[in-house]
């Protein structure tokens, strides 16, 4: 038997009144997912333990079987993992955006972010950009390392856990009671803006109608974390496929494999069939039991707030990643289990996470329970519901 999840980051959300008063999930086309749920289980998750933040950290690993409350330690430490950065006990890892914000006010407080991904920036610009920061702000305590894409890490030297906002809860909001309550900190965000808002590159990037890269923002701070092996806790190898680092930190931390796909960026226009591939060919050839692919396209989209581009990002992870795996498993003669759902919902409304509980959708290749049920958010509220999200890596699991 093989297992499958496919995690649409940020797929569910709300019914919305353009869309006739249907969610983007219950919208798009999505042939492949509607026959499978056809077949199988549609329900609900709630993947947020209550009195946790809402985010990609801590859904996804409930749904890879950890349960945040005891193995949460802050989301940049798992990112950094990914990347290789050799934490210290002592250390504390501190997620840095490479933002947008605005240029007209004249004090740095009355600024506001206007893109938390700077247009989706490439690595290699944001690596030169960050290297600038880097010359001038990074010292024995402050070490800057570059990530993916807008996404990268700080380590601070004997720092502490403090209390900072994710960039995409603040959007279009002026930041000034969103700054770190740390000087240092507080201070190295605004000397990022003096050096990156005439940068050459982002001189060029205006110039071609893209927003600038223009400042860092700190948030996501933790500890090193402690995950127990994966392989040790459900009796799977399993192979990780994602372009996001928080992700590949998990796996690694795990102690799970990690797939690198070319062309794989987190965004709309990422490979989604290359993630494909890399999970068939894990299961079928790798000899891996288990494939988690997490498509990060649903979440960009929700963030941005584009309604069209959200139900094309689902449309894509049903055509272009469901459908191949389906039917490269199929013709395998293999039996599998594919688990799909959210890690957590990303409203347009909002723009941001909510806890809110996710659709999930359980297909068995042996089975046909004829539910004739669609996966969407309405008709899972009328299926089972998990309450603990930790345990759904289990449910999958048994037979």
């Amino acid at each position: 038997m093989k297992y499958i999840v496919v995690l649409g980051d940020g797929m569910a959300d709300e019914p919305i009144e353009a869309l006739g008063g249907k969610t983007p999930l219950e919208y798009a086309a999505t042939e492949r997912m509607d026959a499978l749920s056809r077949k199988g289980e549609v329900g609900m998750v709630h993947t947020i333990p209550d009195g946790m933040k809402p985010g990609s950290d801590t859904a996804n690993l409930s749904v890879l079987g950890y349960d945040p409350k005891k193995y949460y330690s802050g989301r940049s430490p798992l990112e950094a993992l990914s990347i290789g950065v050799p934490m210290k006990e002592t250390d504390i890892a501190i997620r840095c955006n490479i933002v947008t914000i605005s240029d007209e006010e004249e004090r740095f407080e009355e600024k506001t972010i206007i893109d938390h991904s700077a247009d989706e920036i490439g690595t290699e610009d944001c690596a030169v950009l960050l290297k600038a920061v880097q010359e001038k702000l990074q010292d024995e305590t402050y070490q800057f390392y570059v990530g993916t894409s807008y996404r990268h890490c700080l380590i601070w030297d004997k720092g502490q856990v403090v209390e900072l906002t994710p960039p995409h809860d603040v959007l279009g909001l002026k930041i000034g009671q969103y700054l770190p309550e740390d000087v240092s900190l507080r201070r190295m965000m605004e000397a990022s803006y003096q050096i990156l808002r005439d940068h050459p590159l982002n001189v060029e990037r205006k110039r071609q109608g893209l927003h600038p890269a223009n400042c860092c923002w700190f948030w996501g701070a933790g500890t090193k974390p402690m995950l127990s092996g994966f392989t040790e806790t459900t009796g799977k190898k399993g192979l990780m496929i994602s372009a996001v680092d928080l992700l590949k930190g998990i796996a690694v931390g795990a102690g799970m494999g990690v797939a690198h796909v070319e062309g794989a960026n987190g965004g709309l226009h990422t490979n989604y069939e290359g993630k494909a591939r890399a999970a068939v060919d894990g299961l079928l050839k790798q000899g891996y039991d288990f494939a988690y692919i997490h498509v990060e396209a649903p979440d960009e989209m929700g963030h941005q707030g584009s309604v069209e581009k959200k139900v094309q990002a689902i449309e894509y992870l049903d055509d272009r990643v469901i459908r191949p795996v389906t039917e490269a498993m199929d013709k395998s003669g293999e039996d599998y289990r594919m688990l799909v759902l959210p890690d957590h919902p990303t409203p347009i409304r909002v723009r941001t996470h909510t806890a809110d509980n996710v659709p999930y959708l359980l297909y068995d290749s042996r089975k046909d329970l004829q539910s004739g049920r669609l996966y969407n958010e309405r008709e899972a509220a009328d299926g089972p519901f998990l309450e603990r999200g930790h345990e759904i890596i289990r449910y999958l699991f048994s037979e």
